[in-house]
């Protein structure tokens, strides 16, 4: 079995370099407003910061390989000398080579976002890793977002109406206002009473274009669309609209605020004009309401195959530690026959390992070093009970013995070595494991010697194996298993990162 993965963070790499390629293009749309040929403003604005911008790219390209292959330290004084050292250095020398006021304040901003923009990404990395989501927010849904936002944007035209109010400019010939894109804090709070009264206007009309959206999505998509046919659900929303077109445009009419800004609709709520509107919502909205259900469908999905694999992982442990224990109880009951001195050592070092199976195998993740102290107590035991002298040796390279690995997995290679090519053996056999990890890429090699292979086909051991690396490390794992002469070789490689 052999399955891989894109390298690690390469997604977030593309992220944050868009991320800040995306500051450089709007920093050029900044400086071409307003000219007499802004494609060629535009692109000298692009060519002229693309030097202060620089920094920002090539470590927002290299951030996500340096977190993982570097340690805390060593990132955070790579994160210094780009933003702390070559940023105000390349916004210093283009400040020189482009004298003049203009450029200067160009550069300085462009320097500036760049930095902001990072430290808005370190800020909102820390808060995710440091600060669980709010519940609340996690259970807010389209429908709860978009009435929120129909109540800001019923407020900030209400606020704008009022700022509007004693602008001349703002009325038309005809004595009706005209919005404009004026604020005036003073305004606002000086005619409190006019801003509520525009606001809460405001907002009714615009629940009711927001009863449709949710007449679609709560009735007629699922209700009518789904279960009986595209015909049923348009002779339906026809049907609808026919009812409540009328009744919500006479309710909008009556509306004070009509007076002020002339006729939003027509004056008969009969006018299909009307109706046209009433449609329009509902079937602008059908796509997205389409999206929606998808997206919930998806989502019970997902959460669903999550709890099977839940289940099949724990019903995975609980086959492999009676495996394993029959095994160990098996190398005990061959020693007390002898009896042999080292019994009483071998209980021990069971009780160790039945210690770490019994406390330990429940934990999601256990340290590098626990598994690799498991291996080996494992090894000692087996070496207690063997008749023919066994050729051991056991290379480790460990760069962070306390990274994070998912318990029980190394062993089952070095039991299977054991079960069916160890101890079948009629003349001297060899073990030799190899176990190195760095920036979180674990590789652990299991070569044995082998007799008879086929008269001991791997058992449960290695099936399960496999199983739990599908579960645990998806398209983050590599199994590869061969036999080469008379030498088994099981090669394991972990993004544990």
């Amino acid at each position: 079995m052999r399955t891989s993965s894109p390298p690690a963070g390469q997604w977030a790499r593309y992220q944050d370099f868009g991320l800040f390629a995306g500051l450089l293009l709007w920093l050029g749309v900044w400086q071409a407003q307003h000219t007499a040929l802004p494609w060629l403003a535009f692109g000298t604005a692009l060519l002229r910061l693309a030097p202060v911008q620089l920094p920002g790219l090539l470590f927002a390209w290299h951030k996500a390989r340096l977190r993982q292959s570097l340690p805390a330290r060593r990132y955070w004084r790579w994160w210094g000398s780009c933003f702390g050292v070559a940023l105000p250095l390349l916004t210093g020398i283009c400040v020189g080579l482009f004298p003049g006021s203009n450029a200067g304040r160009q550069f300085l901003v462009g320097a500036g976002s760049s930095l902001l923009l990072e430290l808005l990404l370190v800020a909102n990395a820390y808060y995710h890793q440091r600060i669980p989501a709010s519940p609340w927010l996690q259970k807010i849904g389209f429908a709860q977002a978009l009435f929120s936002s129909l109540v800001l944007l019923a407020g900030a035209l209400a606020a704008l109406a009022v700022s509007s109010l004693p602008n001349p400019a703002s009325y038309n010939e005809r004595g009706e206002l005209l919005i404009g894109l004026e604020f005036s804090p003073r305004q606002v709070v000086g005619h409190f009473g006019t801003f509520l009264s525009f606001g809460g206007q405001f907002l009714l009309m615009y629940l009711a274009g927001y009863g449709l959206f949710y007449l679609n999505s709560r009735w007629l998509v699922p209700r009518v669309l789904q279960p009986h046919g595209l015909l049923r659900y348009g002779l339906g929303v026809l049907a609808a609209v026919a009812l409540l077109y009328p009744v919500l445009g006479q309710l909008i009419a009556w509306l004070p605020i009509n007076q002020v800004l002339g006729n939003i609709l027509p004056t008969n709520p009969f006018s299909l004009e009307n109706a046209a509107a009433a449609l329009a919502i509902i079937l602008l909205s059908l796509p997205v309401v389409l999206a929606l259900q998808a997206s919930r469908q998806n989502s019970r999905i997902l959460a669903l195959e999550k709890e099977q694999a839940q289940s099949e992982l724990e019903l995975l442990k609980q086959q492999l530690n009676p495996h394993f224990f029959f095994n160990t109880l098996n190398n005990l009951y061959a020693l007390s026959l002898r009896q042999a001195q080292q019994t009483p050592e071998g209980i021990l070092r069971l009780a160790e390992l039945m210690r770490y199976v019994i406390y330990r195998g429940p934990q999601p993740h256990v340290a590098l070093r626990e598994e690799v102290q498991h291996v080996e107590d494992y090894v000692e035991l087996q070496l207690l009970r063997l008749r023919r002298k066994l050729q051991f040796h056991f290379t480790q390279d460990l760069a962070d013995a306390s990274r994070a690995i998912a318990p029980l997995l190394l062993i089952v290679l070095v039991e299977n070595a054991f079960k069916h090519g160890i101890e079948p053996a009629e003349e001297e056999a060899h073990l030799r494991l190899e176990l190195r990890e760095a920036a979180g890429h674990l590789y652990f090699r299991c070569e044995n010697s082998v007799e008879a292979l086929a008269k001991h086909p791997a058992g449960i051991g290695l099936r399960n194996l496999q199983r739990r690396l599908a579960l645990l490390y998806p398209a983050r794992h590599t199994l590869t298993t061969g036999v080469t002469g008379a030498t088994f070789t099981a090669e394991l490689t972990l993004d544990l990162a």
